[in-house]
């Protein structure tokens, strides 16, 4: 147990002791460090210290981290500004909606409950970013992935199939289309963005015209197990895909899950976070969320939730009530009722 090398590295000939070795004394040696004893096994604090730092880069694990498709959907944005700016051209009517003392309006998409056609443009926006601007830097391009090896279709693949980026409203029809006929959620796609991002970082690959939609389908195939209680199963995907067999399903998730390192954990504040961002990419490319005025049955709705959560927290308002305070920091909170007509 004192010696400084360790169990678990293989002894090379110069360190291996000779018949009479274990009678004599252990003789430690001034000044030995790590790379003299053979033992190049990192410690556990620079282990940890770096698992950190690359944690804190990966936008699907660290909530603080900016995600992947909003960075690089900003230089596409400031060449549409700066294009308009120098042609004089505006930026079109405002179809912004704003309230008044008649009429209230309110975003029909929530964290928690998100518009579901508005969040798949938003989610097949985020990919056509990805596609267009992809470092392009030599990254793997894994086999599973590629739709010449693999296709989905009976039907043969263009030999330039590779070097044509699909536009928008390609990536936006084939997502909707999987996601109308597998029923699934809005919810579910902003976890298939997640794990998009997640694949870039950790499996290191590009995603390109060859491959993006083998990579979305295998993304959606795991966002919908892990999402939904009634998930979908491979033998359905075959069922809206008609020329692809079961096995390949299973493959494609079987890598995918490996690629990802059985990482399929989304936090909250992930979730949250990518929702937002979504949002923030929907307005700066002129893709509002629907606003609808506020109705009266909306109205006693959010009234009826409004006194739920009035009487849930009535106990913990007591409680800060009877808390002394200074009169140097003296705060008082008035409850003021809204009154909607």
């Amino acid at each position: 147990m004192g010696n400084t090398t360790s169990c678990c590295v293989s002894s090379s000939p110069k360190l291996r002791r000779n018949a009479h070795s274990r009678l004599e004394s252990y003789r430690p040696e001034q000044d030995m460090s790590r790379e003299d004893t053979g033992c190049n096994l990192q410690h556990i604090s620079d282990r940890e210290n770096v698992d950190d730092m690359n944690m804190e880069f990966n936008p699907s694990d660290h909530p603080r981290a900016s995600t992947i498709f909003l960075s690089k959907s900003q230089t596409d944005v400031r060449e549409k500004r700066k294009s308009l700016y120098i042609n004089h051209h505006p930026p079109g009517q405002l179809r912004r909606k704003y309230s008044s003392c008649s009429t209230i309006y309110l975003d029909d998409s929530t964290v928690s409950q998100p518009n579901l056609k508005y969040t798949i443009k938003c989610v097949a926006l985020a990919i056509y970013y990805h596609i267009k601007n992809r470092d392009g830097d030599g990254r793997l391009l894994l086999d599973i992935f590629d739709e010449k090896l693999h296709p989905l279709s009976k039907s043969e693949v263009p030999l330039d199939y590779e070097k044509h980026d699909p536009e928008q409203k390609h990536i936006y029809r084939f997502v909707r289309t999987l996601f109308s006929a597998a029923q699934l959620t809005a919810e579910c796609a902003i976890v298939t963005l997640v794990y998009l991002e997640r694949l870039f970082t950790y499996a290191e690959i590009d995603i390109c015209p060859a491959n993006w939609k083998r990579i979305v389908l295998g993304a959606i195939l795991l966002a919908s197990k892990v999402w939904d209680d009634q998930a979908v199963w491979n033998v359905d995907y075959c069922q809206i895909l008609k020329d692809i067999t079961v096995e390949d399903m299973n493959e494609l998730e079987r890598q995918f899950l490996e690629l990802l390192q059985f990482n399929i954990n989304v936090p909250s504040s992930v979730y949250a976070k990518y929702y937002f961002d979504l949002r923030s990419l929907a307005e700066s490319n002129n893709l509002s969320f629907p606003l609808e005025p506020l109705s009266r049955d909306r109205a006693c709705k959010l009234e009826a939730i409004f006194r739920l959560c009035e009487d849930k927290y009535k106990d913990f308002r007591k409680l800060a009530k009877r808390r002394s305070v200074s009169a140097d920091n003296l705060t008082v909170v008035r409850w003021c009722p809204a009154i909607i007509s």
